[in-house]
């Protein structure tokens, strides 16, 4: 059930309004659908005065990840747009990367601009409501043991590249790459604690990139993770690109 009260629209980000008037993640599960599926059902349930947020999640037993969310809220629009957020963040992640999962990042998902914020700071209720109500999930997940998914786990579909790339100018290019890091690769990362940058496009062929937090010191960045993003990128941009983490900011153990 979804019931809006009114809120400062003019606030939102355009990515978060979108998200608001039409949820994709909005619904529920049952125990019979679960069971059909072959997945273990959780929910987590908060609420706050008259606002509540309900979170259903379908779970892998094989390796506890996430293969399915949906939601149902009863308050404003800023509480359906963070369950939206939420659930897309979601899927494909373990119940382990799902209790890291912080405010910010569900803020940085449907921010126009990476720098500015998409809900106001009269959201961080709702926010912190859905963040809750994740925990409370996750914490039906702890017996079962769970893999940690890289970014590749979520398109190994494969794709046809980015039509018209090789057209592009080097600026035109880079922010191509930057849009497809940011929806496709970061938020994977940002969950273990790490990040990643652009740090420079050579001979529009090789894109340098720089770690960051727990990346620099993790043995993956140069191999598993970074064979993810790469073929993340071939797929959706050009095939021929070559990607290469910029040796400096990795630390030496």
């Amino acid at each position: 059930m979804k019931f809006t009260f009114s809120f400062p629209w003019t606030k939102y980000s355009r990515k978060l309004m979108a998200k608001i008037e039409n949820p994709r993640h909005a619904g529920f599960f049952t125990e019979v659908e679960a069971k059909e599926r072959g997945v273990r059902l959780v929910v987590g349930k908060q609420e706050k005065g008259i606002d509540i947020v309900a979170l259903y999640l379908y779970i892998d037993e094989s390796d506890g990840v996430i293969a399915d969310a949906k939601f149902q809220v009863f308050g404003p629009s800023a509480l359906i747009g963070a369950a939206e957020a939420a659930c897309e963040l979601l899927v494909r992640k373990n119940y382990d990367q799902a209790r890291r999962l912080t405010a910010e990042l569900i803020d940085k998902q449907v921010r126009d601009k990476s720098e500015i914020p998409a809900f106001p700071e009269e959201a961080n209720a709702y926010l912190n409501l859905v963040i809750d109500a994740i925990e409370m999930a996750a914490e039906q997940c702890l017996d079962i043991p769970f893999a940690v998914p890289t970014p590749l786990d979520a398109h190994r579909e494969g794709g046809e590249g980015y039509p018209g790339f090789a057209l592009l100018d080097r600026e035109q290019k880079i922010q191509v790459i930057e849009e497809i890091i940011a929806t496709d690769i970061r938020p994977y990362i940002e969950l273990d604690a790490g990040g990643v940058q652009i740090v420079d496009l050579v001979d529009d062929r090789e894109l340098i990139i720089a770690y960051q937090g727990a990346c620099t010191s993790c043995y993956s960045a140069t191999g598993a993770t970074l064979n993810a993003i790469q073929e993340i990128l071939r797929s959706k941009i050009d095939p021929h690109l070559i990607i290469t983490p910029d040796a400096s900011f990795l630390k030496q153990t």
